[in-house]
């Protein structure tokens, strides 16, 4: 179960101008890759941008997932933020009067567009990830920890999981956690949640990107439906390697895009 991190949670995002406003400008992100799809992938996929915040090879990143002619989502309550660690973002936010709310001590509440929120600590750390968590929400937390602790191992990124009242509900932005797993091991991961009775969404399969590396994935779905996605390693990493290319391309296709 060695070698398995965090790598990404997928945000499905209506206007993709104004959020990439707020990844780059406000977070202070940077653009990893811009790809464009004419189908969705097998994976539910379509056209994406990926961004950053410090090392793509071994830091938390986010995936803005933008569909066509869709122009929001209803958010539910699965998705309850993602914290980190950025006095620069703060700073940012507040030269361009984007609204904060202190909700603790040097804690500040922060919306994305459409409604995504984030927890900026007025500190920054030098020397590891800036993203130190995504936190869902679980109807059972016993139910849950229990599921995490067969299948989720990592060592970098956080995912919390707090108990609600009541049930999980994704609407139409539910978004997908990723983690990385040595590819040998995907089988085997695959064949435990079949012998543990639990829910596989898209069987493990080889995702073709022209071009790149070629990776395995295999997405499965929490007790609760939040969806779970683990990547092979190795190819991740050829395929996660930052495009100089990649603001410019998206920067180009929002110019051409006449719903943003």
């Amino acid at each position: 179960m060695a070698g398995r991190r965090a790598l990404h949670f997928v945000f499905k995002v209506g206007n993709r101008f104004q959020t990439t406003h707020f990844f780059r400008d406000v977070l202070g992100m940077k653009v990893l890759r811009h790809e464009e799809f004419e189908e969705g992938c097998k994976a539910a996929c379509n056209g994406y941008d990926i961004l950053y915040l410090k090392s793509p090879d071994d830091h938390f990143v986010a995936e803005l997932t933008y569909n066509y002619g869709i122009g929001d989502y209803k958010l539910g309550n699965d998705f309850m933020g993602i914290t980190l660690a950025s006095s620069q973002a703060v700073s940012n936010a507040r030269k361009l009067e984007w609204p904060l709310s202190e909700v603790a001590e040097g804690v500040f509440e922060i919306e994305a567009p459409g409604g995504y929120k984030f927890y900026l600590q007025n500190r920054s750390l030098l020397q590891s990830d800036p993203v130190l968590k995504v936190t869902l929400a679980v109807s059972d937390l016993q139910k849950s920890l229990h599921y995490c602790i067969n299948s989720l191992l990592s060592s970098q990124c956080k995912l919390e999981l707090q108990g609600i009242k009541g049930a999980v509900d994704h609407a139409a932005a539910f978004g997908r956690i990723a983690f990385s797993c040595p590819h040998k091991e995907l089988p085997d991961l695959e064949d435990l949640m079949k012998k543990e009775n639990q829910t596989i969404l898209t069987p493990l399969v080889s995702l073709d990107t022209p071009g790149k590396a070629t990776v395995q994935v295999v997405i499965l779905a929490d007790p609760d439906g939040h969806e779970i996605c683990f990547v092979g390693d190795e190819a991740f990493r050829e395929l996660s390697k930052m495009d100089p290319e990649g603001s410019k391309l998206l920067d180009d296709v929002m110019c051409y895009d006449p719903s943003q």
